[in-house]
């Protein structure tokens, strides 16, 4: 499992579980194939350019051994009658395990899932009929653990969920450590599936009880506990909640410190994740530092690839300080490595086409970035076997985003379109869908297309509603465009309803005197002012000058125009400013998001902002 993390891409699938020895009782080297280390697939995929060079990472699984095999019926016998089987045979005891061994054959075999998911289904019926004294056998949890992946493979994961939460209700964590390492198996897959239909807090909560429960039966120290700890990090991240997850990867190196030689490949990996946290709390200096300390252990370990990988890494981070020569370096010694070992036409490459797009516009190069832009989308047009839809998406998005800043909406719209098309109805894909859509929401509204752009954003807001992501300042943004696609279309109620959500969400997650909630201030009292509701416009932005002349300054620009529209306001309700304001504990508060090139428009006299 890649140890390098991306917020860009969704979770893979899940894989049903083909060992019989997976959870081990005791702690030491995992057998081949063996999943008792501790992780499912991770809640963050590996980064497109850069695939991670920690060593892998098994899945959570649901087998359990008791040490002992049980004797099975003939296979042959017992294949030609198993589909004739009554619920009356499923008191057999010895038909559940076998039941169990021809789900994961039939798997193996690519014979068909549903055959297999009909053949999990009957061998957890007759593991919990064969349940001593009434207490279910940890083989139950086990055929429980492979009958939600089967599910899960079948794209039926609201099934899944279930079917898991079952299987937690089985293992006692007091009654030894194969009780506790089922448990923790079993959170770990739920939380995977949770993270597949987009509910990142379920599966972060998951994530914690089986990191809790692994704690307590291994130890703080024990090396499968730092993997854990970097596998909630990871979906931290993934979650934007970077202090969090600077915590867990701190205590993640800290143990490979410990039980891994110096410049290990398990700390590059650790290293490499604490870049991508820093970078994304804006301490470049010290996410420059780590990948540097990362790269050497790559090249101390002869992972040339890898090497290459964090260099784009410090191209990107060379990038957001401005040293653009060394960034330039950086990536064209990435592109050398990767042109050599993976070929020409290798997404990889079309990862650094990319990021030198992006560095050259910004210095202004507009002919070398519109050049690098038409490589990367050549490569991405005739994609090499083995490149997945998600890393064309991806890739086509950012290509959407150079467009965008070029000033061409209708080019960087069609990239959107392609790459929407090639991660909808995809497993876990809701949150990256929702955020193409909101992009293209924004192009629709900068081109004047308002019906089209309140579309896209509707349908955003339903998937990120749908996967529990309602408290991110991004939804907060993403309502306030909305409210403003309302107001090009005339449907003020609507709109001031989604400006006062934006205002709850902004507010507590940015603060009052940020500038994505002020303007949301501005758009709803503008709003107010359209519908009637004078003394609330005044309230509102006497509220706004009062915050600005106190906090923040009246240079601002916007601080006259509020000034203005305030006075005009007062005019009209025959009154004088109140010096005094009152506070919007509980008026609505508004957010609102700039547009991308932070600009301010202003809509018929009415002071509404992108």
């Amino acid at each position: 499992m890649p140890g390098i993390v991306s917020t860009r891409t969704p979770p893979p699938r899940l894989s049903v579980p083909s060992s019989d020895n997976q959870m081990r009782t005791t702690p030491g080297k995992s057998e081949p194939g063996s999943n008792s280390k501790l992780t499912s697939p991770s809640p963050i995929p590996k980064r497109t350019p850069s695939p991670s060079p920690s060593t892998s990472r098994a899945k959570p699984s649901p087998d359990l051994s008791s040490g002992k095999k049980k004797q099975t019926p003939d296979s042959a016998v017992v294949a030609k009658s198993v589909v004739n089987i009554d619920d009356s045979a499923l008191d057999n005891s010895d038909l559940g395990p076998f039941l169990l061994k021809l789900a994961r054959d039939t798997i193996a075999s690519g014979d068909g899932s549903n055959k297999a998911l009909d053949y999990a289904i009957r061998a957890s019926k007759s593991f919990e009929r064969c349940a001593v004294d009434g207490v279910p056998s940890l083989d139950l949890a086990m055929s429980l653990h492979v009958l939600a992946a089967i599910y899960c493979s079948l794209g039926r994961f609201e099934e899944a969920i279930p079917v898991l939460e079952r299987a937690l209700k089985v293992p006692d964590v007091s009654r030894g450590l194969d009780h506790a390492l089922a448990a923790f198996s079993g959170y770990m897959q739920l939380g995977d599936t949770h993270s597949m239909v987009g509910q990142l807090d379920r599966s972060i909560e998951c994530y914690k009880e089986g990191l809790k429960i692994q704690t307590e039966a291994l130890g703080e120290t024990d090396p499968r506990v730092a993997e854990t700890c970097r596998y909630l990090a990871e979906a931290h991240v993934q979650a934007m909640q970077f202090d969090e997850a600077e915590k867990l990867c701190k205590q993640t190196l800290e143990i490979h410190r410990v039980h891994s030689t110096p410049a290990s490949l398990e700390e590059a990996a650790d290293r490499r994740l604490m870049a991508l946290i820093c970078e994304a709390k804006g301490d470049f200096e010290s996410a420059l530092e780590h990948l540097v300390l990362s790269s050497m252990a790559m090249i101390a370990n002869g992972q040339d690839t890898e090497v290459a990988a964090v260099d784009v890494s410090i191209g990107n981070i060379y990038q957001s300080l401005c040293r653009f020569d060394e960034a330039v370096f950086s990536y064209q010694k990435a592109l050398t490595v990767f042109k050599s070992s993976k070929g020409e036409n290798h997404p990889s490459v079309a990862s650094v086409y990319i990021r030198l797009a992006d560095l050259y516009y910004k210095t202004g190069k507009v002919r070398e970035s519109k050049s690098y832009c038409e490589n990367a989308l050549r490569i991405y047009s005739k994609p090499v076997p083995g490149t997945t839809q998600e890393e064309i998406a991806s890739g086509l998005s950012e290509i959407a985003a150079i467009y965008e800043s070029m000033n061409e909406p209708e080019e960087a719209l069609k990239l959107l379109q392609k790459a929407m098309k090639l991660s909808e109805d995809k497993a876990g894909q809701q949150s990256s869908v929702a955020g193409i859509e909101a992009r293209m929401g924004v192009m629709y509204y900068i081109v004047g297309r308002y019906a089209e752009a309140l579309s896209s954003f509707e349908n955003a807001v339903s998937k990120l509603r749908a996967s529990g992501e309602r408290k991110s300042a991004f939804f907060g943004v993403l309502l306030n465009q909305m409210g403003l696609a309302c107001v090009q279309l005339f449907k003020i109620d609507e709109a001031s309803e989604l400006f006062e959500e934006a205002r709850g969400i902004l507010e507590q997650e940015c603060g009052p005197c940020h500038q994505d909630t002020l303007g949301v201030y501005s758009n709803l009292a503008a709003t107010y002012d359209a519908m009637g509701r004078i003394e609330d416009a005044i309230e509102i932005l006497e509220y706004v000058l009062k915050l600005r002349e106190e906090k923040l300054g009246t240079a601002n620009p916007d601080f006259d125009d509020e000034k203005n529209r305030l006075t005009e306001l007062l005019k009209e309700a025959g009154r004088s400013r109140n010096r005094k304001a009152k506070s919007l504990e509980n008026l609505i508060d508004p957010n609102s998001k700039r547009s991308a090139k932070e600009t301010t428009k202003r809509w018929g006299g009415l002071g509404f902002r992108i």
